[in-house]
């Protein structure tokens, strides 16, 4: 049965559901911040995952302090598959029942003109590490009977993006992954959701050398998305998301393609 709309704020409902561990990526950050906040709100303990060893400190310790919870800290490189591997196999003692793929970063500009090393990396931890870990923990979710993984998508994984070309095809892999596992998980017990927003105000454009003057924030994108889990394959959080997405609708692909560029264009001026 889908969690009821209300049900997650201030409650044990995911707890209940899923189990009394959630594995967060990025959790150093931004949306993942975020996500790692509301789950210990929710009462969940916590692995949490990023680069940033003080970062991800400080925050168990806050969340520890404020709730009660226990956290554990986990600094790993996700562009690299023996950390991801390392990850997964140091949560093997905690009986993870939630993943949150969380962990990625952007570029932008052409294509053509980027760093092929960053472009790499980029495809390593926004796909790769992300398919590592689903693996990983669909089949400990499989396992149990039950569990819940979410998977961030995009607004710019549903067509072609010029200026941010790779950047829309690593996310348009997350969102083809997540309907397919949607499909075949769920009659397994096993919640899977593609959360794919809009502009998110956080460091993300800074580090994709985007300027983002509006959007949404990484709170908003997240108590969204844990909202919708269990109720569908995807979740575009948010009015502007959905605005986005009615202005983008009627268009073909190709129309799609020309408008995302427009506004890349725009994002990306230097």
């Amino acid at each position: 049965m889908p969690l009821p709309p209300s049900a997650l704020a201030g409650s044990s409902a995911l707890r209940d559901r899923y189990g009394p561990v959630a594995l967060v990526t990025g959790a150093s950050d931004g949306i993942g911040r975020a996500f790692a906040r509301q789950l210990a709100a929710a009462g969940l303990d916590l692995v949490l995952v990023a680069r940033r060893e003080a970062a991800l400190a400080e925050l168990a310790r806050e969340l520890q302090d404020r709730h009660g919870i226990a956290a554990r800290v986990l600094a790993a490189n996700l562009a690299e598959a023996a950390q991801v591997e390392r990850v997964a196999r140091a949560a093997a003692d905690r009986d993870v029942g939630l993943l949150v793929a969380a962990a990625g970063f952007g570029t932008s500009g052409p294509f053509v003109d980027g760093d092929p090393g960053t472009e790499l990396a980029m495809i390593d931890v926004n796909c790769r590490a992300l398919a590592q870990l689903t693996h990983a923990f669909a089949r400990r979710f499989v396992e149990r009977g039950r569990g819940g993984i979410v998977l961030m998508s995009s607004l710019v994984a549903f067509q072609g993006v010029p200026r941010a070309a790779n950047y829309a095809a690593t996310k348009a892999y997350v969102q083809t992954l997540a309907e397919g596992l949607h499909a075949e998980l769920r009659p397994r017990g096993v919640d899977v959701l593609a959360s794919a927003p809009g502009p998110v105000l956080s460091g993300f454009g800074q580090r994709a050398a985007m300027r983002i003057t509006s959007g949404q924030t990484p709170d908003a994108v997240a108590a969204a998305t844990l909202r919708a889990l269990g109720r569908g394959a995807t979740v575009r959080p948010g009015l502007l998301a959905k605005a986005l997405e009615m202005s983008l609708k009627p268009l073909p692909r190709v129309g799609r393609v020309l408008m995302m560029g427009r506004v890349m264009a725009g994002m990306t001026a230097r």
